[in-house]
C-alpha cells in the first residue's frame, strides 16, 4: 500500500512529503493509523546524518499513537479500533538472554522504527512522519489513557520511557533525593516521573526563567547550575541523578553532587561526546556514572500504565507536517514547552 510521509532524500535536504509503501499486514501483523507522532531531537541527528549510518529517503518517527486499522488472522492481543502506540522498537531477535527477559532495547538485533534493516521497501524502516505503519504485534503498545489525550501520550513513547526506565532500574522512591539535568523534552518528563514515584526531586537549570515552569512540573527544588552558591548549597547530597541534556557538557559539575554510593545517569545523546570526567570524583565517594537507553517492551508497556494511573502525559505543542522543518531549528534552540506532536491528519 503506498501512503503519504514526511521525510528527507539527503542530510542536507528540507523535510518534505514522501510517498512509500508499507505491506500488508502479515499473520501477526497490527495496522495502525497514525494519528499523532511525536518529534524527537533524535530525528534530527538521525535525519541529517550527524550520527552516522543514516539511509535515505529517511521518514524518521518513533513516538506513534493510533487506531488498529487491521490485524493479521494470529494476531490474539488487539482488535480493530484499539488505541496503540508503537516506540522506538519494531522488531528484534526475539531469542537472545535480552529479549527472553523483556529487554529488546539491548538486543543486539534490535530492529529500530526508522533507519535500520528490514525487508520491506525501500530496504530500512521507516517511521512515524506517516499515515500508517505495520508491526508485529510483540511491539505494539496499549494506551490507556482518555482518547482526548491521545495527542500528549505520542511523546512518552521515547520521552516518557527513556527517563521512566533508569528511575525504576535505580529504584527511584520514597526517601531519594533525585536530581533532574535539563527541563526540556526528556528533563520535564523525568520531574513528572520521578514525583510521581514518590522522589524529593530536584531540577537542575542553566536559566532562572524555568524556575516557576519546574515546580510547576513537580520539582521540590530547583537549582540554577550557573550559581555557585545554589550548588554549594545541593553538593553531596543526591542519590540519583538523571542527565538529559543533548549536548557535550562538564559532567563533574553534577558528579560532585552525588553523595557517596550514588549514580549519575545519562540519557541525553549528544552528537559529539562529553569532556571526560575527573576519576577522582568517582572514587573518592564511590560514585557510578552510567547510561540507559529507552526500555523493553514490558517496561514501556507498565510507563503507560503507570502514567495513565497518575494522569501524566508529556506537555506539548501540536504542528502540522509542513511546520516540521521550522520545529527542528526551535527545538535546536530549546524553543518548545516541552514536546513537538505531529497531527498527521495534515499530510493529506
Amino acid at each position: 500500500m503506498t501512503i503519504k510521509a514526511y521525510g528527507a532524500n539527503s542530510a542536507t535536504d528540507p523535510l518534505h512529503s514522501l510517498e512509500i509503501a508499507r505491506r500488508a499486514p502479515g499473520e501477526n501483523d497490527v495496522q495502525i493509523e497514525i494519528a499523532y507522532c511525536g518529534l524527537c531531537h533524535s530525528d534530527i541527528h538521525q535525519v541529517r546524518s550527524e550520527w552516522a549510518g543514516t539511509h535515505y529517503p529517511c521518514v524518521p518517527g518513533h513516538e506513534i499513537v493510533g487506531h488498529v486499522s487491521d490485524i493479521g488472522p494470529k494476531v490474539s492481543s488487539f482488535q480493530v479500533g484499539d488505541l496503540v502506540g508503537v516506540g522506538c522498537i519494531v522488531d528484534s531477535c526475539r531469542h537472545c538472554g535480552d529479549c527472553a527477559e523483556g529487554l529488546e532495547n539491548y538486543c543486539d538485533h534490535m530492529v529500530g522504527t526508522y533507519n535500520f534493516p528490514t525487508l520491506d521497501s525501500p530496504g530500512h524502516t521507516l517511521g512515524g512522519y506517516s499515515q500508517q505503519i505495520v508491526v508485529d504485534e510483540r511491539y505494539v503498545l496499549r494506551i490507556r489513557h482518555p482518547e482526548d489525550q491521545l495527542a500528549a501520550v505520542a511523546p512518552l513513547l521515547c520521552a516518557g520511557i527513556t527517563t521512566y526506565s533508569p528511575l525504576r532500574h535505580w529504584k527511584v522512591g520514597p526517601g531519594h533525593k533525585v536530581g533532574i539535568v535539563g527541563i526540556g523534552g526528556l528533563g520535564h518528563m523525568g520531574i513528572k516521573l520521578a514525583h510521581a514515584m514518590g522522589a524529593h526531586v530536584v531540577a537542575f537549570t542553566t536559566s532562572e526563567s524555568k524556575r516557576n515552569a519546574a515546580k510547576t512540573l513537580g520539582a521540590n527544588e530547583v537549582v540554577v547550575s550557573r550559581n555557585p552558591d545554589e550548588m554549594a548549597a545541593h553538593a553531596k547530597s543526591f542519590d540519583f541523578i538523571l542527565n538529559t541534556v543533548a549536548a557535550p557538557h562538564d559532567l563533574d559539575v553534577y558528579l560532585t553532587q552525588l553523595k557517596r554510593n550514588g549514580t549519575m545517569t545519562l540519557v541525553g545523546a549528544p552528537a559529539s561526546p562529553h569532556p571526560s570526567p575527573e576519576v577522582f570524583n568517582l572514587i573518592f565517594k564511590r560514585r557510578a556514572l552510567a547510561g540507559s537507553m529507552i526500555g523493553g517492551i514490558p517496561e514501556t508497556q507498565e510507563m503507560l500504565d503507570f502514567c495513565a494511573e497518575h494522569g501524566i502525559v508529556s506537555d506539548i505543542e501540536m504542528i502540522r507536517a509542513d511546520e516540521i522543518n521550522e520545529a527542528y531549528e526551535r527545538m535546536l534552540k530549546g524553543d518548545v514547552k516541552y514536546r513537538f506532536v505531529m497531527d498527521t491528519r495534515s499530510l493529506n
